[in-house]
């Protein structure tokens, strides 16, 4: 049975969504038990009852647009979102899920679970649209802006781990982002990477992918710093907004466009289900001691139940516990 903790406050759509999804996971997966933290009156006008859910009082929540989120945590720990991170620290759950604001998730796993010991940083790992046969984790996309060449590594063997344990893909194909595909290309922080990559064990290197390739290249991971990932997954996010647009304009420009569009309207809707984030759930954060996901803000029940399944997912497949005997394993090699 796996436990999870569930902030149903975050979120621009919380309680409604945030519950709604809960019902779609618990009705779904017999295996499953959820802690939701939050308004408990507020949370029980959308919960479907069940002796697999508990709901906890926390009569307040952190909100999308906090300034200080390092305040707001260490100062209200009666806030749904740090008593929901408290139980994954107290071992009531297995993970935790929320929609709450980023930097205040990152803040909390930081605060309160805490990094695994050896663990240099945390990443912040979205998985990309389904496109060319398969989909792809980017990391990291904002938990660092600067990263040495050594926590890149330890990123690309995190995620590798949850390939394998939650994907079944047994050799992850690694590419870390850089604006060239030659050897020697980039900075010193991702010449150095490259070269590490390229020599650890646990990790199946491919080399060095341009960012016009994001979207086509057999690589299952993309490591890169968090300033880049960020600016690349935004920018990847616009472009697909902006294309969506330019192609409904266009359509809708002619008579002979809209007749198209009639005969085309299964494909498109393919097309947008493809681009679709409800689909993917949310981002996992690597490297504290203990599953984190983290949902879109804007998540409504099917995003957020996917949330809930990806962080079963990576509790069933015990990353963490295989991350720790990596990093076992080099500071024994190190210490030789």
């Amino acid at each position: 049975m796996v436990k999870l903790a569930i902030d149903a406050m975050g979120g621009d759509l919380a309680p409604q969504e945030i519950v709604k999804g809960c019902n779609l996971a618990i009705g779904k997966h017999e295996d499953l038990e959820l802690i939701l933290f939050g308004d408990e009156t507020q949370i029980n006008q959308y919960l479907v009852p069940n002796p697999r859910v508990t709901v906890v009082h926390a009569p307040k929540k952190i909100d999308m647009g906090e300034e200080d989120p390092i305040k707001e945590i260490r100062n209200n720990r009666d806030t749904s979102l740090v008593m929901a991170f408290q139980a994954i620290k107290d071992k009531e759950a297995d993970g935790v899920v929320t929609a709450g604001p980023t930097q205040a998730v990152i803040v909390a796993a930081h605060l309160i679970i805490r990094r695994i010991k050896g663990m240099k940083r945390v990443a912040l790992a979205p998985e990309l649209p389904f496109i060319g046969g398969k989909s792809r984790i980017l990391l990291d996309v904002g938990a660092n802006l600067e990263l040495r060449s050594e926590h890149i590594v330890q990123f690309a063997q995190f995620a590798s781990i949850y390939l394998r344990e939650t994907r079944n893909i047994k050799e992850p194909l690694v590419g870390l982002l850089n604006i060239g595909t030659e050897k020697g290309k980039g900075r010193e922080v991702d010449i150095a990477a490259y070269n590490l990559l390229k020599e650890d064990p646990y990790i199946n290197f491919y080399g060095n992918v341009e960012p016009k390739e994001l979207f086509t290249t057999p690589c299952d991971i993309l490591v890169t710093d968090g300033f880049t990932g960020n600016m690349v997954m935004k920018t990847s996010e616009g472009a697909a907004k902006a294309l969506g647009q330019t192609l409904k304009e266009e359509i809708s420009k002619t008579l002979w466009g809209k007749i198209g569009y009639l005969f085309m309207r299964k494909n498109l809707a393919s097309f947008k289900e493809r681009l679709n984030p409800d689909r993917i759930g949310g981002a996992n954060l690597f490297g504290v001691d203990g599953i984190v996901v983290k949902a879109h803000g804007s998540s409504e029940a099917y995003a957020f139940y996917n949330a809930i399944i990806q962080a079963k997912k990576s509790v069933e497949g015990q990353i963490i516990d295989k991350m720790k005997a990596v990093l076992s394993e080099v500071i024994s090699d190190e210490e030789l």
